[in-house]
């Protein structure tokens, strides 16, 4: 693990930002990972006890620490404060006072409760940011609910219409809801960062688990309010968006063909070597496709395998028609365009050795995003951090005798 006394500064454009990470599992942290990996200098406020829970979450360990710990909490410093004790609250206040953006995720009131409100913190400094991340947002009747990821899921629309429509409503294999509650919300704390150049204030970003899912769910408000049309479950199709789907190929692979769009579906005409397709009336337009979808979806299949996988896409990316194997990582690991991008890196540390995985997105030309360091020990962070707030050692002393810190 790198020492602290040598962790490198971000290169990024955030460089010099600030951030006092409080909260845990996934909803804040990830706005956290996202921050850091674009160069803000980040203190991740953890129990001492325990820590955060992530850092026994996901299928994999080294040593006793948690894989995905090492990727969510990269970029990070780690400060142990019990936020339930006067003492705790004051160095998180100390801290709040040094920083440009709070991110917090526990329940609506938490922070109130403790005296760390943005109200009070922005007392000594005006132009803090603060996320709130939770289930139902800051206000309403749902606010003071206990609202994990997945709930935000089925609430904001997305949970009944993933997976096939002959089973109940399924889940996508991440925690799609706290992620994209991360997302909007770091969108938010840049744009509250921006218009502080304007008027020297911060602001709070209220993030709402259900309403980031809800923002991402196309036209499925409009089309049923305004025609009484509701979105179903699908499958590994789009409803009337065709030929658009998963295809078998002769090694028993499958690819995702994409071409619903007329100009591309005929090139996909000619590299099934039917050019006339595309001008058959069934065939010819979107809507015609879209009415058709099943029966187009059998005419691809029936080409697709008469190809292995590598050569099909060699084909069609000889006509320029969307096409892509389904990647497990072992295919990540060993594809060119990963390699070239270096999509996948792996980072050095003591603790975990080298560890593998995504590298920060997105790429900035001039003041990129960077993974500078894993995920940290419980902990390893305190006394720097706060020593550059003003704890001599006898302070740092006193609040390790009480539990405070570790």
């Amino acid at each position: 693990m790198n020492d602290t006394t040598t962790k490198p500064a971000g290169t990024g454009p955030l460089r010099g930002v600030r951030v006092v990470e409080m909260g845990q599992l996934i909803a804040g942290p990830f706005c956290g990972q996202l921050l850091g990996d674009l160069g803000a200098e980040v203190i991740k406020v953890e129990d001492p006890k325990n820590g955060d829970p992530m850092r026994q979450w996901g299928q994999a360990s080294v040593k006793g620490s948690s894989l995905w710990w090492s990727v969510l909490a990269r970029n990070k410093k780690s400060v142990t404060l019990n936020l339930r004790t006067p003492e705790g609250q004051a160095a998180a206040r100390s801290l709040a006072e040094s920083a440009d953006i709070v991110v917090e995720n526990f329940r609506p009131g938490s922070l109130e409760k403790w005296g760390l409100s943005h109200d009070e913190l922005k007392q000594t400094n005006p132009g803090l940011v603060m996320l709130r991340v939770s289930g139902f947002g800051q206000t309403g009747p749902y606010s003071t609910q206990a609202g994990y990821g997945s709930i935000g899921e089925a609430m904001g629309g997305l949970r009944y219409v993933v997976g096939d429509p002959s089973t109940p409503p399924s889940r996508v294999g991440v925690s799609i809801g706290d992620s994209l509650a991360a997302l909007f919300g770091t969108i938010g704390v840049l744009a509250a960062l921006q218009e502080r150049h304007n008027s020297g204030l911060g602001q709070v970003v209220d993030s709402a688990i259900y309403e980031s899912v809800l923002g991402m769910m196309e036209s499925l408000v409009p089309e049923w309010a305004e025609e009484g049309v509701q979105k179903e479950r699908s499958g590994s199709t789009l409803p009337k968006i065709a030929p658009s789907n998963v295809y078998p190929t002769a090694d028993g692979q499958w690819l995702i063909i994409a071409a619903n769009q007329d100009t591309v579906f005929r090139r996909l005409a000619q590299a099934m070597g039917n050019p006339g397709l595309a001008d058959d009336p069934e065939y010819a337009t979107h809507t015609a496709r879209g009415e058709r979808q099943a029966e187009l979806d059998e005419l691809v299949a029936e080409f697709s395998l008469q190809f292995t996988a590598d050569d099909l896409v060699a084909r069609l990316n000889e006509h320029s028609v969307p096409v892509g194997k389904i990647f497990r990582v072992e295919d990540m690991l060993s594809d060119p365009q990963y390699k070239a991008r270096r999509s996948v890196i792996e980072v050095e540390s003591d603790n975990y050795g080298s560890v593998t995985m995504q590298n920060a997105f997105p790429r900035l030309s001039r003041t990129d995003s960077a993974v500078r360091w894993v995920g940290p020990e419980l902990g390893q962070d305190t006394e720097e951090v706060l020593a550059a707030v003003g704890y001599d050692q006898n302070s740092l002393a006193d609040l390790r005798a009480k539990g405070v810190i570790r």
